[in-house]
């Protein structure tokens, strides 16, 4: 890794704000870390597991996450309808950095 002064450093253009553009947001990690542990979810089963966010809040993180093509989004044409989500190739590659996460959270939690 080759050392730069902070003062000429460009963090917009890294590798490190493009992950965090994508990931960033009080619930993301929360919604990215649910699916990876439970594959397939749907709306009401995520607002529980999550348990503090809104059904608006949900709705909307929910969509910027399939935007960015970290989330598939599943409807079945029935009544009462039916959503499932899951991560997308693209976002199970996020896996070994939420596992990261975890692994570092619990050697360092007290």
């Amino acid at each position: 890794m080759s050392v730069t002064c902070i003062k000429d450093a460009k963090l917009e253009t890294t590798g490190f704000h493009y992950t965090m553009s994508l990931i960033q947001g009080k619930y993301k990690m929360f919604i990215l870390y649910a699916l990876m542990g439970f594959e397939v979810v749907r709306f009401n089963e995520l607002k529980k597991y999550i348990g503090t966010i809104s059904y608006k809040t949900l709705s909307a993180t929910l969509k910027e996450l399939e935007a960015d093509g970290l989330v598939h989004r599943e409807e079945y044409p029935q009544i009462p309808p039916k959503v499932e989500y899951s991560l997308t190739e693209r976002g199970k590659s996020l896996i070994p950095i939420l596992d990261q996460m975890c692994d570092w959270g619990e050697r360092n939690r007290r």
